[in-house]
């Protein structure tokens, strides 16, 4: 009897590795202020074609929306499933709470893939902080943005002297520290490692290399690109694909908003050196930023297109889901705004992109609405881990197998702005004075005209919807 107990054990556990050896890993591409302006995504005028590729062999989700308009919060949902404060320090307010009560919140996202057996490996901006951690320059080892999550949590900074400098940095070293002396577009002759994210993009493929070279123990590796990140910089061979005389297509709802609105003054934008230019009356100018802006999401698709050739050559993309995200939108002048921080569908729409090997009808869009906190259920879902049960967001496992599943409606929120929901057809902002902004998506305004007095009844729908989802947010 004993030796048949020690042979199922055996059995058993023998059973148990090979599972491990056959788990599918994850590749998390994070690109910062990504709008959804990309050749596979109906802007055949930027050139992103490895971005393309991605799109062309997985599931692009075309209505996919951050749950909230700035770095920090989205990041955190992302990472946790869950939502969290609105600040940019949302994740170092939930690592302060576990440091006093380590049941005060729920394992965040790596954390839980690494308690599965997973090696999980971040390298650049993944959380808010290239790096994660804290601190006067974000290198301060004691203060970090992640407990738990990482087995390594890696940005290098080069020239660049610490994750601070490189978050905001230009060619050459060249550190932002008073943004009015620092010149909000850029493009100099170099290699692609003269910008921050050609020293992040080369340490992504060591560890892509030493993660596939482990074939016993399945990985999570995440990689956050910090373009088109302010300001935009990028080696000028980029710029060069893009002729002066290229006709763009015109801004759409080239005004400030009437009445009610969450418009800002763009103050991220506007405090760089600008050359006393304001895209907002200068339309040279602002097309002028939408180049720069696109050879620096063609710089950044250069590095995912290298990041994938890796995985490639590896061998491990036979067995490996690739997930790019964009962390939020970014206007491009829409609604008179340069940036993101507004409940606008520029500030809260980006790329997402999920690719499985062997995924049927790939290439096929996804029109149905989604939000970044579907994200980590649906990891969990295709690589066969149990889904946690604290995680808000659903599963989009239906939709990887049929892009015409209908979707869900996404929930945002921005501090002091509010609430907000997109349906397929609406979008609602409800400030917290009780106010409503209501955009019909199926007229041909759109987001340039407020309904909510013509449409009472779908205001009272979706407030509804809001007090289901966010209860005491709303209170």
């Amino acid at each position: 009897m004993k030796k048949l107990t020690g042979f199922l054990i055996a059995f058993a556990l023998a059973v148990a590795i090979n599972a491990w050896a056959n788990q599918k890993n994850v590749l998390l591409i994070c690109v910062d202020d990504l709008r959804p302006e990309l050749a596979s995504f109906d802007a055949p005028w930027v050139i992103s074609p490895n971005i393309d590729k991605l799109a062309e062999m997985g599931r692009p989700f075309h209505s996919h929306y951050v749950n909230a308009p700035s770095c920090g919060p989205s990041r955190h949902t992302l990472l946790t499933g869950r939502y969290g404060a609105s600040g940019n320090d949302a994740l170092f307010l939930r690592a302060k709470e576990l440091a006093r009560d380590p049941k005060s919140a729920p394992p965040s996202m790596p954390e839980w893939f690494k308690q599965f057996g997973y090696t999980t490996v971040s390298v650049g901006k993944v959380s808010h902080h290239p790096g994660g951690r804290g601190g006067s320059d974000w290198n301060d080892e004691a203060t970090i943005e992640m407990p738990d999550a990482w087995d390594r949590h890696l940005c290098p900074v080069g020239e660049w002297q610490h994750p601070r400098g490189i978050m905001h940095g230009l060619a050459n070293g060249e550190i932002r520290k008073d943004a009015e002396d620092m010149d909000v577009l850029q493009a100099v002759e170099g290699p692609d490692t003269i910008y921050p994210d050609g020293i992040i993009a080369v340490e992504g493929l060591k560890q892509l290399e030493r993660l596939a070279a482990d074939k016993d123990t399945p990985f999570f590796l995440a990689i956050g690109l910090i373009k088109p990140h302010l300001p935009f910089g990028a080696p000028k061979k980029y710029l060069d694909m893009y002729p002066d005389d290229l006709e763009l297509p015109p801004i759409k709802n080239y005004r400030k908003p009437e009445g009610l609105n969450t418009w800002h003054k763009s103050g991220e934008f506007m405090k760089y050196n600008r050359w006393n230019r304001d895209p907002n009356e200068d339309r040279a100018f602002a097309d002028k930023v939408r180049l720069y802006y696109a050879a620096c999401v063609t710089y950044a698709d250069m590095h995912v297109g290298k990041i994938l050739a890796k995985l490639k050559e590896t061998g491990a993309d036979k067995n490996t889901i690739v997930v790019l995200w964009g962390d939020h939108g970014w206007h491009l002048g829409e609604q008179h705004i340069w940036g993101k921080h507004s409940l606008y569908e520029e500030s809260l729409r980006s790329p997402l992109i999920i690719y499985e090997p062997g995924m049927e009808k790939p290439g096929k869009k996804v029109k149905g609405t989604v939000a970044t906190l579907d994200i980590f259920p649906t990891l969990c879902d295709m690589t066969g881990l149990p889904k946690p049960d604290f995680a808000q967001g659903q599963s989009l496992q239906a939709m990887l197998e049929n892009p015409n599943s209908k979707g869900h409606p996404a929930f945002g929120y921005r501090g002091k702005q509010g609430l907000t929901i997109r349906t397929r057809t609406h979008r609602m902002i409800l400030h917290p004075n009780g106010e409503v902004e209501l955009y019909d998506h199926t007229s041909p305004e759109k987001e340039a005209k407020n309904v909510a007095d013509d449409q009472p009844k779908v205001v009272a729908r979706l407030k509804r919807l809001l007090k289901k989802e966010f209860g005491e947010r709303m209170d």
